[in-house]
């Protein structure tokens, strides 16, 4: 209808979709790099590297079509944070789109096993994560899009390629997600570690049914609402007197367990 005004929160999601869409990353080192130029998906906008980074990547640049920006490497002069080892070698992309959450829980590559992320916001544990998910077969790791690891540098550093394979979706509220992913099937296991049931048991009570492994950060771990909407929640029992994992090695052995299901 002609003269119609659209409610302001309708506005403000349209313009933060269009902001992020504009939104480039500056990936860095040999491996990211290198990584994300093989990647077909990626858009790739710009390649500053040294002439001894160049040599070591020329298979890649050349697969990827881009004319390198040569430059001295006492002239780095990329936007990235002050201190960190590119290897003489920036890429500046656009984030990935892995498309939706029911594609991939549902038909995406890999077991049908997710994990998800409750405020996890450290760079270094959200690319560790992302590596264990990829090496153990996950089909994504699920964060959502506020309070979380924005994908950077430094993260895709951390993934050591896994970024580049493995699906890293942002969603707008984690415990619609949660809830979604139960609808269609999957039985949500939350890691903390005052609960009363081990792991091990958690797993046995998902039967064969696929499986969300939920973690919080560290300090507060899983928010309130996380908790309840999980299936159960778990601890990793432990042995020695100091019985706490960070994030992203409790995310490791998680996965590793879940992953030696016989299904």
């Amino acid at each position: 209808m002609a003269g119609t005004v659209k409610p302001t929160w309708i506005v403000d999601k349209e313009r933060s979709r269009r902001a992020e869409a504009k939104e480039t990353v500056w990936l860095f080192g040999l491996h990211a790099v290198r990584d994300a130029l093989m990647n077909p998906k990626r858009e790739k906008l710009r390649l500053v590297v040294t002439k001894n980074a160049l040599d070591k990547l020329e298979e890649a640049v050349a697969l990827s079509g881009m004319e390198p920006e040569l430059t001295d490497p006492r002239r780095f002069d990329v936007p990235i944070d002050e201190g960190s080892v590119h290897q003489g070698a920036a890429l500046e992309v656009r984030a990935l789109n892995w498309g939706k959450l029911a594609d991939v829980a549902i038909s995406g590559d890999g077991l049908p096993l997710v994990v998800l992320l409750d405020r996890v916001t450290d760079p270094h544990n959200v690319g560790a994560v992302l590596r264990s998910a990829e090496v153990f077969g996950a089909r994504a790791v699920i964060a959502p899009r506020h309070h979380s690891a924005p994908e950077t540098g430094a993260l895709a550093k951390t993934a050591s390629g896994a970024l580049e394979r493995q699906p890293y979706l942002k969603v707008a509220n984690l415990g619609d997600a949660m809830q979604e992913l139960k609808d269609m099937g999957y039985f949500l296991i939350g890691l903390d570690g005052e609960a009363e049931m081990t792991l091990q048991d958690g797993l046995k009570q998902a039967g064969k049914r696929a499986i969300g492994l939920v973690l919080g950060a560290e300090g507060p771990g899983l928010r309130d609402r996380s908790k309840d909407t999980c299936d159960v929640l778990v601890k990793i029992p432990f042995q020695g007197e100091f019985g706490s994992l960070n994030v992203s090695n409790a995310a490791a052995v998680s996965l590793y367990a879940a992953s030696l299901r016989d299904l």
